[in-house]
């Protein structure tokens, strides 16, 4: 591993199935809007998206939860939709309403986008800068959309809540579909070896927008493709662990923990712990899932829920996380408060 093996990561001793002693944690977005220090970075730069892509800029702000917290894992700062800008389509934040692609392949075709592959160097470079930077007990993660996902946000140019446009088109078209989905695989595999190649420890797989797929599709757009995806990683660095990441699969989540060969599973924050150590396989390592918003609410709220989980998985190696990402309004000392509760 890049950062040698003076300390142990427990982290990425859990994701390779070991049952720690103290239980590792991270938090999704826990480089992000919560913290002053971001926000006065961000704001010298002048965007989300200039930030992203200077590199020391976005390795600074990797550290920055790591320094305030020490948190068990560094996650890079990025974004997921690098993917798509580096297949060719435009990419653009609009304030207040989120990301922007254009042009949307609801009106022009994968044909047409010119891939620009060198916004990957700028991600490259910034993993090559935490990695050279990262104590050596902290286990450093890249991550991608997940094709499904990223299909999502490439048809329909922003995102949407029920992903309507994308699930129509899928129907609609079911061989230009599968084309775009085998490109994103492609990409993806491409991203995520040269992330690991830079000097990442593990990486995972965001499929945000899982849980608007019936059992059918969700089989063919988000296990198919992630198992494509797993696999090729896998045939490069067969001992990478990979957490993936489908939120909103609910019961779904049995099959993609037995068909995609991901080394640890998500779950997002509606999933009963309880269910999910009686059903999924015994020993995998499970990431999750206190609700963001239990962490903003504090106190008893928050104390509860934190035992809850840790108890639930006191026998399988658990990473604890939230079941999506830190919210903006997120009090410090409400993340202080839940390292203490983790860790006592």
């Amino acid at each position: 591993m890049p950062n040698g093996t003076a300390a142990p990561k427990i982290l990425l001793q859990t994701l390779l199935g070991t049952k720690t002693e103290q239980t590792p944690v991270w938090l999704m977005r826990q480089a992000g809007r919560y913290l002053p220090e971001y926000r006065k970075l961000r704001a010298q730069k002048g965007g989300f998206l200039e930030l992203c892509y200077d590199s020391d800029a976005a390795a600074e702000v990797t550290l920055q939860p790591i320094r305030r917290f020490g948190f068990d894992g560094a996650i890079l700062f990025s974004d997921i939709l690098i993917v798509p800008h580096a297949m060719g389509q435009k990419l653009w934040f609009e304030t207040g309403e989120g990301p922007r692609l254009a042009p949307r392949l609801l009106d022009a075709s994968l044909a047409s986008l010119k891939g620009a592959p060198e916004h990957f160097e700028a991600i490259y470079a910034t993993v090559r800068t935490v990695a050279a930077q990262l104590d050596d007990k902290t286990t450093f993660m890249g991550f991608a959309g997940s094709p499904w996902t990223i299909a999502t946000y490439m048809v329909n140019g922003q995102g949407s809540k029920d992903q309507a446009a994308t699930r129509r088109f899928a129907y609609r078209d079911e061989a230009a579909f599968s084309e775009l989905i085998e490109a994103i695989v492609e990409n993806t595999v491409t991203y995520l070896l040269g992330q690991i190649e830079a000097g990442v420890d593990a990486v995972q797989l965001f499929d945000s927008w899982a849980g608007s797929l019936s059992p059918a599709q969700f089989e063919k757009w988000v296990i198919a493709p992630n198992a494509g995806i797993i696999s090729r990683l896998k045939a490069v660095h067969p001992d990478l662990p990979i957490i993936g990441f489908p939120k909103g699969a609910g019961a779904k989540l049995i099959a993609y923990a037995s068909e995609t060969g991901a080394s640890a599973i998500g779950l997002d924050e509606t999933v009963d712990p309880v269910w999910a150590n009686e059903n999924l396989p015994e020993g995998l390592p499970v990431q999750g899932n206190l609700d963001p918003l239990a962490l903003i609410a504090g106190g008893e709220a928050l104390e509860r829920s934190v035992r809850h989980i840790l108890d639930v998985f006191r026998e399988r190696p658990h990473i604890f996380n939230l079941g999506h990402g830190i919210l903006p309004d997120t009090p410090i000392e409400h993340v202080e408060k839940l390292l203490t509760l983790v860790r006592q």
